[in-house]
């Protein structure tokens, strides 16, 4: 199916709403029935009507489509949030006793869901180095239940072949879920490559304009269904209809807004890679990433996240390059149209810095939608405050 069909006309039908261009926000919290048997049919099957839009939405629902069919699944749910379709999409693959392997490096919430909530529930969990599929043979327990992946993620974006993990997964009748949120659906399709549940952070790039949060899961029409009757309703995550719009209009704009982005993130790349003060730049495709053959294989893209590592003896070079920046923002997240930076030692204290230790040197830069030459500017003056250091 065309994307710009997909974006601009699947899933809305015009003549439904008074052929309005952009489609309208439902905003209603439930729905009136005009007979007892319609409402019964509701109640023993809430996935197939409107009811409460606790669960389903006629606005939530073009969102649905649009995203389960760029995803290339057969169906998918849109949650209040990324973390929240994590928890999700976990909880409803394991009980009590069962086993999780996990890529190390996940995103912070996945991480705490194995390691603060679930063991409570005795849930166990192993982590281990993605890149070689044997480490994935080596760690499946006879109660291993779930492989939990992030390709690539989001700090040194690390990948997994996830055409060879579910093919493993699939022999030990172990779900497969991936966090997609570095490539979104148009750079990388996991399921398509094998993988039960994909997942992503909406608040990113389909999103676009960091004004919303929400996040996106997708996969089978039985497991989607399955997790909507169970941790979709009970935990109550569904994404509100007026969000659900400003995502619709964030599609609308998704694919020139990625081309953008990754035509100037290569010219950043090649700014900092020449810089005397950058140690190293991490981004899976460019040819010197370790596994950049794999990512050219199962990426058609990779957007604007990368790491540099800059050449510091102290803290202070750091955080002094960092607070000269006067454009780039210093914040979390990305896919939005506004440049964005991280430190790592932003996350240990200043008196844990070591100097010769790569992860504390590390920023991670989000390139947005301005000029790349703007962006360049405001990086080479940041540069050159933290000389004056030195």
């Amino acid at each position: 199916m065309d994307i710009s069909y997909i974006l601009n006309e699947y899933a809305e039908d015009r003549e439904n709403y008074y052929r309005a261009v952009s489609p309208p926000i439902i905003q209603t919290s439930n729905f009136a029935f005009e007979k007892v048997d319609d409402l019964r049919k509701s109640f023993e099957n809430e996935y197939s009507t409107w009811l409460y839009s606790r669960g389903l939405n006629p606005t939530v629902e073009i969102l649905r489509k649009k995203l389960a069919v760029l995803d290339g699944a057969e169906d998918c749910l849109v949650f209040n949030s990324g973390a929240a379709a994590i928890f999700a999409a976990v909880l409803a693959n394991v009980k009590s006793g069962d086993h999780i392997v996990s890529v190390k490096g996940v995103y912070t919430w996945a991480r705490k869901m194995f390691e603060n909530i679930l063991p409570r529930f005795n849930v166990t969990h192993s982590y281990i180095d993605g890149k070689d599929i044997e480490n994935f043979k080596r760690a499946i327990q006879p109660n291993t239940t779930v492989f939990y992946l992030e390709s690539p993620n989001s700090w040194t974006f690390e990948l997994q072949d996830l055409k060879a993990v579910a093919i493993l997964a699939k022999q030990h009748h172990i779900i497969t879920i991936c966090d997609n949120s570095f490539c979104t659906p148009v750079y990388q399709r996991p399921y398509e490559l094998g993988i039960d549940l994909v997942l992503q952070s909406a608040t990113k790039y389909i999103s676009g304009h960091s004004d919303t949060v929400a996040g996106v899961l997708s996969g089978s029409k039985s497991m989607i269904e399955k997790i909507f009757n169970s941790e979709y309703l009970n935990i109550g995550s569904g994404i509100m209809p007026f969000n659900a719009w400003l995502l619709i209009r964030g599609l609308r704009t998704l694919s020139v807004r990625l081309e953008r982005i990754s035509q100037t993130t290569n010219s950043v790349i090649s700014f900092l890679k020449n810089h005397p003060l950058v140690e190293d730049v991490i981004f899976p495709l460019d040819e010197s990433f370790p596994q950049y053959q794999l990512a050219k294989k199962q990426m058609n893209g990779g957007c604007g996240l990368f790491t540099f590592i800059v050449k510091a003896k102290n803290i202070d070079a750091i955080e002094t390059f960092c607070n000269s920046l006067q454009h780039i923002l210093m914040a979390v997240s990305w896919g939005g149209y506004e440049s964005l930076i991280i430190p790592g030692c932003a996350g240990i204290k200043r008196e844990a810095f070591i100097a010769t230790a790569r992860e504390h040197r590390m920023l991670r830069l989000y390139v947005g939608l301005e000029e790349a030459d703007y962006i360049i500017k405001d990086l080479n003056q940041a540069f050159n405050k933290m000389l004056q250091l030195s």
